[in-house]
């Protein structure tokens, strides 16, 4: 036997009593991250492209709120280059949500890379 331990008896397991703390604990984080959650949900986020010709207004949902197009942009004879600029305005839009999400996130978890979140 151990030093200091007598027949019958378990060792204490480290921290005793530490595994309900933890517990608790995770269960805290856990409605902290869903509360933010719906937080980040409610937030937008507006990105622009070919200097503000597009611009695009996304929500933390990843849906778009609004979309406005310049009219001086609107040419018949080259809708390829309006798309370029729709798509270019929406999916920084999105990497904006994105990154958004990752910072607010990473506070909360302290840097924790849990999957599963956003």
């Amino acid at each position: 036997m151990g030093k200091g331990m007598r027949a019958g008896k378990k060792p204490k397991a480290p921290g005793g009593g530490s595994m309900q703390k933890q517990l608790q604990q995770m269960q805290a984080m856990q409605r902290q991250m869903e509360a933010l959650q719906a937080e980040l949900e409610e937030r937008e986020i507006t990105a622009t492209a070919g200097g503000g010709a597009v611009s695009v207004t996304v929500s933390g949902k990843k849906e778009i709120v609004s979309l406005n197009i310049d009219k001086e942009v609107v040419d018949p004879d080259d809708v390829e280059m309006l798309q370029d600029l729709i798509t270019a305005a929406v999916n920084e839009a999105m990497r904006q949500v994105d990154e958004m999400s990752g910072e607010e996130m990473g506070k909360l978890t302290g840097g924790l890379n849990i999957p599963g979140l956003m």
